[in-house]
């Protein structure tokens, strides 16, 4: 078996640059939102699945929303985050539950930096992929999923995305 992939990595696949063209236009609250839900309730279920007595992820999304609420403040709410990061690090035998933490982790970290919530389509559609075709499955074939995992993503980003937003987040790629 070949070992398995992290992350989606073609950042000029015609699915990844139509999120980001997407992702662009949004303000940063939107992106937080729109990460952070579909992560609860795509990626969560998939952690929760494989690790039902670790909440990190689960903690790291609710301060994410509480931060939205404006009920906590980033140091506070980035503890949670960085516990969901280190779930992630311990799940490495897993790859559902590793890209799924991953996704889960920039998801919530969205609210510290806009740019964070690619990390849900780069992480995320993996975990879907490996998750519905196992770990046996060509790239190739992980890959079609995950592009249509994305296709799913953008659609969901467009229903909550805000026409001619007027504080679109301000994002450098560096890719």
């Amino acid at each position: 078996m070949a070992r398995a992939r992290k992350m989606l990595t073609d950042w000029q696949a015609p699915y990844i640059q139509a999120l980001m063209r997407q992702i662009e236009r949004q303000s940063k609250s939107t992106l937080a939102s729109w990460a952070v839900g579909y992560a609860e309730r795509v990626l969560l279920p998939l952690w929760s699945a494989r690790y039902p007595d670790d909440w990190r992820p689960r903690r790291a999304l609710e301060a994410a929303r509480r931060w939205l609420a404006e009920e906590i403040k980033l140091p506070e709410a980035k503890v949670s985050i960085l516990a969901c990061h280190a779930a992630a690090r311990e799940s490495e035998g897993d790859p559902v539950a590793r890209a799924a933490a991953r996704a889960i982790g920039q998801s919530a970290s969205t609210i510290h930096s806009a740019r964070h919530c690619i990390g849900l389509p780069l992480y995320g559609a993996v975990a879907v992929a490996y998750d519905a075709l196992g770990t046996s499955a060509s790239w190739s074939e992980l890959e079609a999923c995950a592009a249509k995992e994305c296709e799913r993503m953008l659609e969901a980003l467009r229903a909550v995305s805000v026409d001619d937003e007027p504080n679109p987040a301000k994002i450098d790629w560096k890719c």
